[in-house]
């Protein structure tokens, strides 16, 4: 025999629905966002690495400022909040010259709050003459 399905049977079954649904969403929504701000910090890691590559790759060759040139090159991130540090200074021909860079990259996940990741690169290159 089958059964037959009431309006009440419905609306029990959209009521689950609705409180599954609700019970997940946080859970999505913490997801979501981790995924984006994880993605927005990886970015910032590339850049600056490639800036500290920047920076070395100037002091080696001696043409003109290594801070200019890491900030220059670091257009997707605050250029302004990175620590550069160029050691030696000035680069001495067949020495390698160490360029170190900091930067706080700042996140924001809804549902699990805030904070900063401390990035830290450093180049190394030897000094052209």
């Amino acid at each position: 025999m089958r059964r037959r399905t009431t309006s009440c049977d419905h609306r029990h079954d959209r009521g689950a629905a609705l409180l599954e649904f609700v019970l997940v969403l946080p859970i999505l929504v913490l997801l979501v966002f981790g995924v984006v701000e994880f993605g927005r910090g990886y970015s910032a890691r590339s850049t600056i690495v490639a800036a500290a590559r920047e920076g070395a790759r100037v002091a080696a060759v001696g043409t003109g400022d290594p801070v200019a040139a890491v900030r220059a090159s670091a257009a997707h991130v605050n250029e302004v909040a990175i620590n550069v540090n160029v050691s030696p200074s000035p680069c001495v021909p067949g020495d390698p010259v160490t360029v170190t860079l900091t930067y706080d990259h700042d996140y924001s996940i809804p549902l699990y709050g805030e904070g900063t990741w401390t990035i830290n690169e450093s180049a190394v290159m030897r000094c052209e003459g």
